[in-house]
């Protein structure tokens, strides 16, 4: 298998027609795969179940004093706080508990920047004139579709093996309007990219001239590891602190990828300061997130360290699908020449780079082959990749078979777009 920058146009040509046979046969199979979002697979929530044991009876219900079935603990229970203190390495009165979705947390804060300023606001973000967004790229849509949603103007920053480019935020800071960065700093969706300690040494010293910019800091993948053991981060919190913007971070976590997806608890961590402004804002709009929940994680949970304990029965459901994709991918389309990935070892992303200007057709022909995948263009700001090359494959959902399955769709469908591109077809 050679190069296709290498192949004369007759063999391109007679590649195509090869290729054309292999899609036509892909279709004839009247398939119907999944692989459009990071999913926890059956399997993997099938391995955490016993969670709706621990919480069995109303003798438990009671803990430090307080009725779990009540109203009342806005910002959580105080051994749920602790929990993730201890998965983030700060102080239990640094955190605020969320419902089940860390995303929920996300735009309420972006919300109240708009209707009342942040903490450090001179005023509500919806009476400046323009508020500029910075979106990493390639990253999280649901994270730029909340800023957009808001109307905030988004910038995309180009990702490097370290993180973000942080001379381009650097420079990009000096502008008052620029108010935020969404970031995913450990396992970076879809990159999987780990910062480096400089990176985010760098994000705690930020000097940006807006006084209320906000770091948005999606850990999301803070525990994480499918292949090797657990990687130490550091807390972004405490180093704000230090380098004197203690308000400037919001850091975002929760157990949806640990126990049950959309049936978790979250949490946000941030100085002391900023998690008193946002309970006495979410007063208005709530009593309290459920409690049972929180005590059953928590008893569930324990602690980090049992924690990652338990991501080890994840990862043992994970890492082979991860191999397979990659295995498929260098069999398939290495070879060629003209696509590249990474090869994660944490998350539920890989980031596949195909030919300039052909993803969006590669996933036009997945859909028609019945292989669902994230739009082309979704991991960078409003939907729209300059480049028209980058797809986020999501292996964790499928079973084996239907995984091997997809990507050998996935790759013939990769294939049969560079080759139109190619020959002008």
């Amino acid at each position: 298998m050679s190069k296709y920058a290498e192949k004369t146009v007759a063999e391109l040509e007679q590649e195509y027609r090869a290729v054309v046979a292999e899609f036509e046969s892909s279709k004839a199979k009247n398939l119907k795969l999944n692989m459009a979002r990071g999913k926890p697979s059956k399997q993997q929530l099938d391995a955490v179940s016993d969670l709706l044991e621990v919480v069995a009876s109303s003798d438990e219900c009671d803990i430090d004093g307080v009725d779990i079935r009540n109203y009342g603990e806005l910002s959580g229970l105080n051994c749920a706080r602790e929990y993730w203190a201890d998965v983030l390495d700060c102080k239990p009165q640094q955190v605020f508990l969320g419902g089940t979705s860390s995303l929920n947390l996300m735009f309420d804060v972006i919300s109240r920047a708009y209707s009342h300023g942040l903490s450090c606001s001179t005023r509500p973000w919806s009476q400046e004139d323009t508020v500029k967004f910075l979106c990493p790229s390639p990253g999280y849509d649901r994270h730029f579709l909340v800023t957009e949603f808001f109307g905030a103007e988004l910038i995309t920053v180009p990702m490097t093996d370290n993180g973000p480019d942080m001379n381009i935020i650097e420079e990009l800071v000096k502008d008052p309007q620029v108010k935020g960065i969404w970031c995913v700093p450990k396992y970076s969706n879809p990159d999987g990219i780990i910062y480096s300690d400089e990176t985010i040494r760098r994000f705690a010293n930020l000097k940006p001239a807006a006084p209320d910019f906000a770091i948005m800091w999606d850990n999301a993948y803070c525990v994480h590891e499918f292949d090797g053991e657990y990687v130490p981060f550091p807390d972004i919190i405490s180093l704000c602190e230090a380098a004197g913007r203690p308000d400037m971070v919001y850091e975002f976590a929760s157990t949806s990828k640990i126990t049950f997806a959309g049936s978790g608890i979250s949490a946000m961590a941030s100085s002391e300061k900023n998690i008193a402004y946002f309970t006495k804002l979410f007063a208005v709009q709530m009593i309290s997130h459920d409690k049972v929940n929180q005590l059953r994680h928590v008893r569930y949970l324990q602690n980090k360290e049992h924690t990652l304990k338990i991501m080890k029965k994840h990862a043992s459901y994970l890492k082979p699908k991860f191999d397979i994709v990659a295995k498929i991918l260098e069999q398939e389309i290495k070879p060629l020449g003209f696509a590249h990935w990474n090869q994660p070892k944490g998350g539920y992303f890989v980031s596949f780079n195909t030919m300039p200007h052909t993803a969006g057709r590669a996933l036009e022909l997945c859909k028609e082959a019945g292989v669902v995948m994230t739009p082309a263009g979704a991991t960078f700001p409003y939907g729209k990749d300059p480049q028209d090359c980058n797809i986020r494959i999501a292996p964790s959902f499928p079973t084996v078979d239907e995984l091997k399955q997809a990507m050998e769709i996935f790759c013939t469908c990769i294939k049969l777009a560079a080759l139109e591109k190619l020959l002008g077809i």
